[in-house]
């Protein structure tokens, strides 16, 4: 089933949000949401598929039309601060619907 809009999210190391939303403005998205966020490994688990863990993060999450996420992602990889080992993950998820708040319905959103 096709879905006209993706959910792409960004568990990155604290402070680089910033620098990651720039290069997505760039390939297309239009903005997000950057919440504060916290490993939640245990001290003995300092690896993460052998890379190792910080625990302070961001988590970006970018909603984009479905026909850019794949050069949102794309420009995102690309991010220098994201090339070492370790720096974060990104995961896309399928939106079906949603809805702005504030302002008259959309028929284009429902």
């Amino acid at each position: 089933m096709h879905t006209p809009h993706t959910l792409i999210t960004c568990i990155i190391n604290k402070g680089m949000a910033e620098a990651v939303m720039d290069v997505a403005r760039k390939a297309g998205a239009t903005g997000g949401t950057i919440l504060p966020a916290r490993g939640t490994g245990k001290e003995e688990d300092v690896k993460f598929f052998g890379y190792p863990l910080v625990p302070e993060k961001e988590m970006l999450l970018i909603l984009v039309g479905s026909d850019v996420t794949g050069k949102v992602l794309e420009a995102i990889r690309a991010v220098p601060s994201l090339t070492e080992p370790g720096a974060g993950i990104a995961f896309c998820v399928d939106v079906q619907r949603f809805m702005s708040f504030g302002k008259e319905p959309d028929p284009s959103e429902a």
